[in-house]
């Protein structure tokens, strides 16, 4: 009783307080007219929203939508020749007048029947939809699960907008469907709608659909043939005749029976029509416009990254897209690759060994030649490891971390170094060349050319890591703070690096020092025909200077002769400087190479490979592997280009021929000697007997 009491007392002062606030809360309701400001902020809310959609459409690229679907992005070469082309939801482009008439009247009864009485969107659709919105937001649910969109609205959404199903997204597809209206008659906003709609297994647009389905020209189409398709636009994938046909007819008949209450056609021809059966007949053929994967691969990465553009516009908007692709080059780096006896058998259950190669024009930096995996294992925008692959780059990175830096330091192609199993520093380093050979001192070229170890480590050492270091990020590739230690000679890096990382690098050797930046695209062109990114003049800089850069190549075409580590993957009849490289694993206490890697140039071209697993614990157990898939890939694309000639001969060859020439020096003074030593000799003689004789002369006339 006295709780019951207690807690009446508290009720009573709480409606107490309530009441006094309630009042208090009226009288400033009042007195600073509350009403008239929440209408004036609801006003300004709906102001901005508005003013944001209307400039969201006007900026849209309305004006280009029927060029972006008509044509498909085609990709060009560095000739400005066609190399082909890429879409994901175009089809055969028809004109209106080129599609039954039978189709308009199905597809407008049964998803627009008031469409040449709208300007771009319903009334009633976006009442519908707006209860819809209120409804799901009261479940908690975050989207529109009604329809309501005009075939206007359609055509935007996927042309311009994601699939997400939010108010957000509709208010904006209302805005720029209004804009299209505007821009473009309905007779082409239906044009482009019935070439833009998907049609399931793949096909777009209503041409490629009447291919598909009962192989004829979207022309010859019937009623039914017209209804049919018409039913599949609610989902393709359900209705479509060939995986469902029970209820694509059941759908066909629907949608007869919606042109008959849209005056389309008559009662009699409905039940006439529903009566026939479905024929199908498929005669679609498909022709992929995707001829070099992994470089159009590479192409779309490089326009998403480095210009900001998404896949979406890249395949669909119509663009024309200009490289630096050599078709040449990229057939013959294909076939190769395709050529599966230039591979060892892959073992049972488990993947294949991998390659990957890029060839880059050192004048210009332009990706020439792409081919990021074995043909069979291309899955599109998948793992590209010509771009992607991040490994150790084993003894590639000498000329950059090591050679390079010690020539600018003073020394020279013949500097002696050493060449001994030691260890460097409290953690007591110890590097072993690849062979297990030491053979004390030896001349810079030689060491270079026969990949010793323990030189580039002992020279590196010499000249300071952190000259490698900062002459190795000179060349464009970044590191790791960890990097900065001797392992770097080696190509110990902590991240790793691509073929295309090492094929840009050398291009500064390949261009007396100059480095341009390595790149796909030089331009792309929009369906206006507006330049949208232009690349045509890309930068460039100073690594080395010519003389540093000749003296490398000197060192780095002995690589590729007798007695270099190349030796065994040079082209037969082309002559070729560089650098080859091995990473190990330990497998079974055995030390065994994980991969190899080729970088090889001419003045007219740079090519970087790389062969090995994408399993970092298996090993390549033969060497010949990638020397002949190499051999045979140099072979084929040096046969395609200028043959300049090399400017410096190989650094053997230059101290032959020095030795030779201090040699006949010495000769050519030896006998000069004797013969000026001969001729004083004989003067000196004469000069005795001369002085003899007057000496006797003399005696005998004073006597």
């Amino acid at each position: 009783m006295k709780n019951n009491t207690f807690f009446e007392r508290v009720l009573e002062k709480i409606k107490h307080f309530w009441q006094k606030f309630w009042n208090w809360l009226k009288i400033k309701w009042r007195r600073y007219q509350i009403n008239r400001w929440i209408i004036v902020l609801l006003l300004s809310a709906f102001l901005v929203i508005s003013i944001y959609l209307v400039a969201l459409a006007k900026t849209t690229d309305v004006k280009g939508l029927r060029s972006q679907l008509k044509q498909a992005t085609i990709i060009y070469d560095q000739k400005d020749q066609k190399a082909g082309y890429l879409y994901s939801q175009k089809g055969t482009w028809v004109n209106l007048d080129q599609i039954s008439p039978n189709v308009e009247n199905a597809v407008l009864s049964v998803e627009d029947r008031n469409f040449y009485h709208e300007h771009g969107f319903s009334v009633k659709g976006i009442t519908r939809a707006g209860l819809s919105y209120v409804k799901n937001k009261l479940l908690r649910r975050n989207q529109i699960s009604g329809g309501g969109s005009t075939l206007t609205q359609q055509l935007v959404k996927n042309a311009f907008l994601s699939q997400e199903q939010t108010f957000t997204r509709k208010a904006k597809e209302i805005f720029i469907s209004v804009q299209v209206e505007n821009v473009y008659s309905k007779k082409d906003i239906l044009a482009m709608y019935l070439n833009n709609a998907y049609f399931g297994n793949g096909v777009w647009g209503v041409e490629d659909a009447s291919e598909k389905y009962f192989g004829k020209h979207a022309s010859q189409l019937t009623v039914p043939e017209a209804a049919t398709l018409a039913g599949m636009l609610k989902g393709p994938n359900v209705y479509n005749p060939i995986d469902h046909p029970k209820a694509a007819l059941a759908r066909r008949n629907v949608v007869l029976k919606t042109m008959v209450a849209n005056d389309k056609i008559t009662e009699k021809q409905k039940e006439q029509y529903q009566k026939a059966t479905m024929n199908l007949k498929d005669d679609y053929k498909y022709h992929s416009g995707y001829r070099y994967p992994y470089y159009f691969d590479a192409v779309i990465a490089e326009a998403m990254h480095k210009y900001d553009l998404t896949e979406t516009q890249i395949m669909n908007q119509g663009y024309k897209i200009y490289t630096s692709l050599n078709q040449s080059y990229q057939e013959s780096m294909q076939q190769t690759f395709d050529n599966n006896s230039l591979f060892p058998a892959t073992e049972a259950g488990k993947k294949p060994l991998q390659a990957a190669s890029i060839a880059i024009n050192p004048k210009n930096g332009g990706v020439q030649a792409l081919v990021g995996g074995r043909e069979d294992t291309h899955v599109f925008r998948g793992y590209n490891r010509a771009t992607q692959l991040i490994r150790s780059p084993g003894s590639t990175i000498k000329p950059l971390a090591v050679y390079m830096p010690a020539l600018q330091s003073g020394y020279h192609y013949d500097s002696m170094l050493e060449d001994e199993y030691q260890a460097y520093g409290t953690n007591k380093y110890q590097p072993h060349n690849w062979n297990d050979v030491y053979v004390g001192k030896l001349p810079m070229y030689q060491a270079l050319a026969q990949s010793k170890n323990t030189s580039a480590v002992w020279l590196l050492n010499k000249i300071g890591v952190k000259k490698g270091y900062d002459s190795v990020e000179k060349f464009g590739i970044n590191l790791d703070k960890s990097d900065n230690n001797l392992s770097l000679a080696l190509g110990g890096l902590k991240k790793g690096v691509s073929p295309y990382q090492m094929a840009a690098a050398y291009t500064a050797f390949a261009n007396e020092g100059v480095q341009y930046q390595p790149h796909l695209i030089t331009k792309i062109v929009d369906a206006t025909g507006k330049v949208i990114v232009d690349n045509t003049d890309p930068k460039s800089k100073k690594i080395m200077t010519k003389k540093v850069a000749d003296e490398m190549t000197s060192m780095m075409l002995d690589v590729y002769r007798p007695h270099g580590t190349g030796y065994g993957a040079r082209p037969y009849g082309y002559t070729i400087a560089g650098k080859t490289g091995t990473t190990q694993l330990i497998i079974n206490k055995q030390r065994m190479d994980k991969e190899h890697w080729y970088i090889a140039y001419t003045p007219d071209v740079v090519v970087a490979s790389w062969v090995g697993y994408d399993s970092n614990s298996r090993a390549v157990n033969n060497l010949s592997v990638g020397s002949n898939l190499f051999r045979t890939e140099m072979e084929g694309i040096l046969s395609k280009t200028p043959l300049t000639k090399f400017t410096v001969k190989p650094a053997d060859v230059i101290l032959q021929e020095k030795q030779a020439d201090q040699a006949d020096f010495w000769d050519s003074l030896k006998k000069s000697s004797e013969q000026v030593g001969s001729e004083v000799y004989d003067k000196v003689k004469d000069f005795w007997d001369k002085s003899k004789k007057t000496v006797q002369d003399f005696i005998l006339k004073n006597r």
